[in-house]
C-alpha cells in the first residue's frame, strides 16, 4: 500500500474480542510473495517501519516469519520503535496444523520463528484442514475442519496469552455461522480477498452485524504474483481519479480503505 508519513497518521480500529482493548492499524504490510527472498524482505520491513508501518502480516506457510522476526529485532536494536508493544503482528494457522491438538504447538512455532513472546492476532488461514505433516501448497489430502475443537484451541491460545486476539481468514458467512455456534470467544477478524472489483458486501454486512472486523488481503490486486492480477492497478477509472488528485492509484485506494474501515 501507499507509504504513510508516520504511524500516527494510520487510523486504527478496536478489536472486539481481544484480551483487553486492542487497537489494530488498518494499514498493514503483507509478507506473502512468490520466490521469497529473506534478506530483501528483512530490508523492506525495516524500511517500512521507518516510513510508519506498525502492522505486519505473515503466516506459517509464507516462509516469512523468520525474516520478519529478524527485521523486528533489528528495528528494536536501532531504536526505530521503542518497544515490541508498538508493533501489531498477525500470523496464521496453516491447514496441516488445523487440528485441535496441533493449534497451540503451531502457534508456539510461529512465535519461535518470529522471536516474539506473543502475537497480536492469530488467524485460521482457511476453513479446511489437511493431513498433518509437511506444508504443501496447493493443499492435498484435505478434510473437513473440526470447527468446535480447533476454535476451542484457538480460544485457549488467547487465554494463555500466546496471542492477544484470534480470528479467521477466507471464511464465508456460513462458515462463520458454524464457528459462532461453538464459540465462547468470537473471532475478532475475518481476513479475505477484497478490492474495488470484489467488494464482498454481503460478507462485510454479516461480519459487521456480528462485531467482526473485515480486513482485506491483495487490496491492490497483488499484481505480479501467481494469485493476483493487474485489474486494480491498471484500472482506467482509478488511474483517472489518481491523476486528477495528483496521487498514485495505491494512495487513492489506501485513503478509501481508511475511510471505510
Amino acid at each position: 500500500m501507499a507509504n504513510p508519513a508516520s504511524s500516527s497518521q494510520i487510523p486504527e480500529v478496536v478489536l472486539g474480542s481481544s484480551t483487553g482493548p486492542k487497537s489494530m492499524p488498518v494499514l498493514a504490510f503483507g509478507t506473502a510473495a512468490n520466490n521469497l527472498q529473506p534478506i530483501q524482505l528483512k530490508t523492506a520491513v525495516i524500511e517500512a517501519i521507518k516510513l510508519g508501518y506498525r502492522h505486519f502480516d505473515t503466516a506459517a506457510v509464507y516462509g516469512s516469519e523468520q525474516p520478519l522476526g529478524e527485521a523486528i529485532k533489528e528495528a528494536l536494536k536501532l531504536g526505530l520503535v521503542a518497544s515490541r508493544d508498538q508493533l501489531f503482528i498477525t500470523s496464521k494457522l496453516w491447514s496441516n496444523d488445523a487440528h485441535p491438538h496441533l493449534v497451540i504447538p503451531a502457534l508456539k512455532k510461529s512465535l519461535e520463528n518470529l522471536q516474539l513472546e506473543y502475537l497480536d492476532l492469530y488467524l485460521i488461514h482457511w476453513p479446511i484442514s489437511a493431513k498433518p505433516g509437511k506444508f504443501v501448497f496447493p493443499l492435498v489430502d484435505v478434510m473437513p475442519m473440526d470447527f468446535k475443537g480447533v476454535w476451542a484451541a484457538m480460544e485457549e491460545s488467547q487465554r494463555l496469552g500466546l496471542t492477544k486476539s484470534i480470528g479467521v481468514s477466507n471464511f464465508t458467512c456460513k462458515k462463520i455461522e458454524t464457528l459462532l455456534s461453538h464459540a465462547t470467544i468470537p473471532p475478532s477478524v475475518n481476513q479475505v480477498e477484497m478490492s474495488p472489483f470484489w467488494q464482498q458486501k454481503k460478507l462485510r454486512d454479516f461480519c459487521k452485524a456480528n462485531g467482526i472486523v473485515v480486513t482485506a488481503f491483495s487490496p491492490l490486486g497483488a499484481k505480479g504474483t501467481s494469485w493476483g492480477s493487474n485489474h486494480v492497478m491498471e484500472s482506467k477509472v482509478l488511474q483517472d481519479i489518481a491523476e486528477a488528485r495528483g496521487k498514485t492509484v495505491a494512495q487513492v485506494l489506501s485513503h478509501l480503505y481508511c475511510l471505510f474501515s
